[in-house]
């Protein structure tokens, strides 16, 4: 029996997004399985985020420390180390950073963002948090600048005025510097907003302001006036120092740089335009654009660097963006891929009176960051090692597999290795800060990623790292360059005509089928060896819909031999079988037979990796282009492929290359169709030329088909496929006009796995929504277990087909596969998403499955014929069932979930998930204390029920679904990881067990890590003797309350952050059990000295009452002779 627990009542009144709890029906003796898994093993919280920052603003770089921070446009802040080391931090008020200040060596960092507040971060926490907060209130924050080694950050407004700030306890100093005390008399106007401020490298005590309008003071800190004014007349961007303090740099709106001495006055030594043509007749050279950043920096043994953004002459249309680097007479102008949002100039002293040595450029451009090696001829970039190529094409679906095959990293990483570029950096990677968290997490872990170029990428995402493994390009199989008569027929899809929508993928075969948008099916096979396949294998297949009042076939469909009075007599005029080419060509006069893309005719050089082993192509059928594919599922023990759409499904033998079953959804019901599909009127016969249809007749309005905004997914600008002929009734429906494809990647509703709909009308077309390979029950009362297809359809119904395979080996390769409906098995409220199978303990049962094997055996036919002889091994854990044995089937839709007992076919458990929203994602997922049904609802929440009991465990409100991107790419996979798109560039990694939450802190990397400050530069005897060194200012004399008084009030309002140990408890995940946070406090340095000290004594003490028990011992035996023993 089970056990009453008062936890579970109480989590059953929590439950809120169900308004009925798990009803449980039929006979229960039989099934009283002991749960192990818990409320108390979930918990729900961030991980890690990967990827490009989306939308950056800013950047900042610690020398000493080596860490990068990166700050968004939606106030997000990106912080990375050495690979591996990356941490993301969030401002609460969204807004964005338009400055970042590292205090050099401290462990923070100083964000200024649009709202006009100021925040110090702490980075000596694994998770940064906010220490204090100052909000301005009237004036506007444009320009931040805080020197190496003090404590008072000088922050310039719009205004033009410049307030200084205690970084230490985030006060105003009284000491404001205004604008019209520090350009005076020189300027009749307003000199702009501060877009500059910096201290003199050799004296702290006279600072340059930068005014937007061209004026440039240099300002005397302790007597409060203006040492010099320098007036040009163009606008300023950017001001930077010669290190000797006595020269430096403005870069200006015409593309023009202006070199200035400190005490000359009037006019710059030398004005430069880097990209202007020179005229001869000695006239100013023409305007460029305006170059935004200028960094001067001096090498000890040769010519300066000089390097901009920017500047480009105005006639270079088309020009990417560049960077230009002036070193000498040399100058070089790199092209950037993007736009530049900013650079640094990493540099060997973190002193600006030292001469600088630069050694690279960190470059951030709105979708990239590169690293230029400065050191090295011809400027080389430096390897990026963080997984920043995520969205290098839009990301259209994802898979997440944890606990993968041991050999499948290596496997996949030996192949990838070889598609790296040449040509980079031969140094190390300069951001080396940071260290590797302590996770004792070791399963391997597998994110693929599909996207609209085509292209597929497998990333190894174990230990919460991310790194690229391999990257398959899906579109070498097609000819690229469509013809002017066949581009007609694509504009399904023209945009991105290769897009991925949805993968399969059998980690322990290693195969591999991706479905694209043009309703094409792609097999692949793993191989290490390269491989030139001279034809690309290919199947073509008509899919098309009709209802007839004829009798569907009922019992065995064989291999195409279908018995019905469809002019179509099963798998051959359906399909075109194995020859490699399309045999219709595209003067078709009925517009029919014609794939969305052409397969290539060439030869294919396919290198060690995936390689290509079948094409499956839906074709055009009567003018009308083939309905996107909806789900997809691969079996490599049976060696099939199924897909389906709105039409029927498909099943494919990759081994035999034909189709061995064609069926449209009615067929697969028999004459037990449970829905009344009134036939419509006849349409009239069309003209044959094809083109497009609009038919709206009936009554499936648009409001009633968009119940659930998944109805839309992927309908095409046209109605769907029927097959014209007059003795026909013919059902159409129109879906919404002008949903294009593909710009479902960000904002229509989309999702990879199914094309469902909550409530359809009941003419409305039924869709294929999901598939399941298992070996189980086939009919009501079976004893024997058989291989079969389970189908799931987008009105909630699950059929079931069983599968005759014949023997392995040669056998496999020259009988069919024999396909035969069984009826359907149980009908859910809403489209289904997932099945699974469970033993009669409740354990799960993984799909049978064939060990990889290298499909190129170059040995001879002995060798080969003992690769094909292996059997397939299913895996269950119950392969020697007993007769008597039960299995249970789980099934779950959008809207609920059931479990039934097999053979019997009794529903024994059901549970309603949701009423007021559907699921948009849901799995069976293996954790370590059981099994259970993991949901994403459209409403935000994540939900989690036992199996096979369907008890609520956790349900909790995450995030609302801001965009269909998180839909689209949210998955859950085992041991209680998850995954979606955050954003176009990045992935965000959530887990919902209670393990990984607690144990979350070790495995973060920590950024901050003790290092000594470089020494100052030695000031040398003579220039101590005569002046000319560095001159130190007492800052705390100047700027602190006894000689400037105290800050107007209502300047700016000062808001003390979560930040430190105490604020810091929530920030790990909401809420930390005492341990965690005990955690948290042992991360500042010093206090694991502390412990050890303790753990010695404790061993000294063990030790201590070891020795006292060994002497009572010694004197007890003592005496005692060796026969007493």
């Amino acid at each position: 029996m089970k056990k009453f627990n008062i936890r579970k009542v109480l989590d059953g009144l929590k439950e809120v997004s169900s308004s009925t709890p798990s009803v449980q029906v039929g006979p229960q003796e039989n099934h009283l399985i002991q749960e192990t898994i818990q409320s108390e093993h979930f918990q729900l919280c961030k991980t890690v985020r990967h990827g490009f920052p989306y939308q950056p603003s800013s950047m900042a770089f610690d020398p000493v420390q080596k860490i990068l921070a990166i700050g968004t446009q939606s106030g997000a802040l990106r912080l990375f180390g050495r690979p591996g080391v990356e941490c993301y931090c969030q401002h609460e008020s969204g807004s964005a950073v338009i400055q970042l200040q590292f205090l050099i060596n401290e462990g923070a960092l100083v964000s200024a963002l649009a709202d006009d507040s100021v925040h110090l971060w702490n980075l000596r926490q694994k998770r940064p948090a906010i220490l204090h907060s100052l909000k301005f209130n009237k004036e506007r924050i444009t320009f931040c600048h805080l020197p190496f080694q003090s404590k008072w950050l000088y922050i310039g407004t719009e205004r033009g005025n410049i307030h200084i700030v205690n970084v230490e306890s985030f006060t105003l100093s009284g000491y404001v510097i205004m604008w019209n005390k520090a350009i005076e008399l020189s300027s009749k106007a307003h000199p702009g907003p501060v877009v500059h401020i910096s201290d003199n490298p050799m004296d702290e005590g006279k600072l340059i302001i930068g005014f937007e309008s061209g004026i440039v003071v240099l300002w005397d800190l302790k007597s409060k006036k203006a040492d010099y004014r320098y007036t040009y007349d163009e606008a300023i961007h950017s001001v930077a120092w010669h290190h000797e303090g006595k020269q430096f740099i403005c870069s200006h709106s015409d593309g023009t740089l202006t070199i200035w001495n400190v005490r000359g006055m009037g006019k710059p030594i030398q004005t430069i335009t880097p990209h202007g043509k020179q005229p001869k007749d000695g006239k100013k050279p023409e305007p460029c654009k305006p170059i935004l950043k200028v960094e001067y920096k001096t090498t000890r043994n040769g010519e300066p660097f000089i390097i901009l953004s920017g500047g480009l002459s105005y006639d270079t249309v088309g020009r990417r963006p560049c960077l230009t680097v002036m070193h000498g007479k040399s100058t070089a102008v790199l092209e950037m891929d993007y736009p530049i949002v900013d650079f640094l100039t990493l540099c060997e002293t973190p002193y600006s009176n030292d001469f600088q040595e630069p050694y690279a450029v960190v470059v951030l451009l709105e979708k990239d960051l590169v690293v230029i090696d400065l050191a090295q001829n011809g400027y080389p970039i430096f390897e990026n090692p963080y997984p920043l190529t995520i969205h290098e094409s839009p990301v259209t679906c994802c898979e997440y597999f944890a606990d993968c095959p041991v050999d499948l990293i290596p496997a996949l990483y030996s192949v990838g290795s070889r598609q790296k570029r040449q040509g980079y950096s031969k140094k190390e990677w300069p951001i080396s800060g940071g260290n590797w968290g302590q996770g004792t997490q070791s399963y391997p872990e597998i994110i693929i990623t599909g996207h609209a170029d085509g292209t597929v990428k497998f990333w190894d995402a174990s230990a919460i790292m991310l790194q690229v493994l391999y990257k398959l390009k899906t579109a070498k199989v097609f000819d690229r360059n469509r013809s002017k008569e066949e581009k007609g027929s694509t504009e399904v899809s023209d945009e991105d005509p290769f897009a991925i929508q949805i993968m399969a993928w059998c980690p322990e075969s290693r195969m591999l089928c991706v479905a694209g948008v043009s309703a094409n099916v792609i097999i692949y096979r793993f191989s290490k060896l390269e491989v030139t396949t001279e034809v690309v294998q290919l199947l073509e297949v008509r899919m098309q819909y009709e209802l007839n009042d004829i009798e569907s076939p009922d019992g065995g469909v064989g291999g195409g031999e279908q018995t019905s009075a469809l002019p179509t007599p099963g798998a051959s005029p359906q399909t075109s079988g194995p020859p490699s080419h399309p045999s219709t060509s595209s003067n078709n006069s009925d517009g029919g037979n014609i794939p969305c893309l052409k397969v290539r005719s060439t030869p294919l050089k396919q290198s060690p990796g995936y390689q290509v082993d079948l094409v499956v192509q839906l074709v055009w059928v009567s003018g009308e282009p083939p309905q996107p594919i909806t789900s997809l599922a691969l079996n490599s023990s049976y060696g099939l492929v199924v897909f389906g759409n709105s039409n029927g499904l498909a099943v494919v033998d990759y081994i035999q290359k034909t189709v061995v079953l064609n069926l449209s959804t009615v067929e697969l019901y028999g004459s037990n169709d449970p829905y009344q599909r009134q036939p419509r009127s006849p349409r009239k016969t069309r003209q044959p030329s094809g083109g497009l249809c609009d038919i709206n007749e009936g009554s499936a309005t648009s409001e009633d088909r968009c119940k659930s905004p998944t109805s839309a997914k992927m309908s095409r600008k046209l109605s769907l496929p029927t097959e014209l002929k007059p003795d026909l009734v013919l059902l159409s429906v129109c879906p919404p006009r002008g949903a294009n494809p593909l710009d479902h990647r960000d904002n229509s509703f989309s999702r990879s796995r199914s094309s469902s709909v909550t409530s359809i009308d009941k003419e409305a077309r039924e869709a294929i929504s999901c598939f399941h390979f298992f070996e189980t029950f086939a009919r009501k009362g079976d004893s024997t277990l058989t291989p079969c297809l389970y189908v799931g359809t987008s009105l909630g119904t699950v059929l079931a087909l069983a599968l005759t395979l014949p023997p392995a080996g040669e056998q496999r390769q020259l009988q069919p596969v024999i396909i035969s409906p069984t009826g359907m098995l149980v009908r859910l409220k809403g489209s289904n998403l997932r099945m699974a199978f469970l033993d009669s303990t409740g354990a799960l049962l993984p799909s049978a499955f064939e060990p990889w094997f290298e499909p190129n055996v170059t040995a001879d036919g002995e060798e080969r014929e003992k690769v094909r002889k292996r059997r397939p091994v299913s895996v269950s854990p119950s392969t020697s069932q007993d007769l008597n044995e039960s299995q249970y089937a789980v099934v779950c839709s959008e809207k609920q979930a059931k479990v039934l007992s097999l053979p019997s076919q009794t529903c024994i458990y059901k549970h309603s998930i949701t009423e007021t929203s559907f699921i948009l994602r849901a799995d069976v997922v293996q954790m370590s204390q059981g099994v259970c049904v993991a949901c994403f609802c459209a409403n935000g929440h994540i939900m989690t029920l036992s199996l096979p009991g369907l008890r609520p465990l956790l349900d909790v409100n995450y995030l609302p679904l801001t965009d269909m991107r998180i839909a689209r790419t949210f998955c859950f996979t085992n041991l209680g990881q998850a995954m979606y798109l955050c954003s176009p560039t990045e992935i965000q990694r959530i887990t919902y067990s209670q393990d990984i939450c607690e144990n979350l802190q070790e495995m973060l990397g920590e950024l901050f890590t003790p290092v000594e400050t470089p020494e100052a530069p030695n000031r040398g005897f003579f220039k101590g003797l005569f002046g000319g060194g560095a001159q130190s200012l007492d800052r705390e004399e100047l700027f602190g309350e006894i000689s400037s008084g105290k800050a107007s009030r209502s300047l700016a309002q000062h808001i003390p952050g979560p930040g430190g140990i105490e604020g810091m408890k929530g920030a790990a995940s909401g809420v930390v059990a005492d341990l965690a946070r005990a955690r948290i406090a042992l991360d500042e340095r010093g206090q694991k000295l502390g412990e050890l000290d303790e753990r010695t004594a404790a061993m000294m003490t063990s030790a201590d009452s070891f020795s006292k028990h060994a002497h009572e011992m010694m004197l007890k035996c003592k005496d005692k002779k060796w026969y007493q023993f």
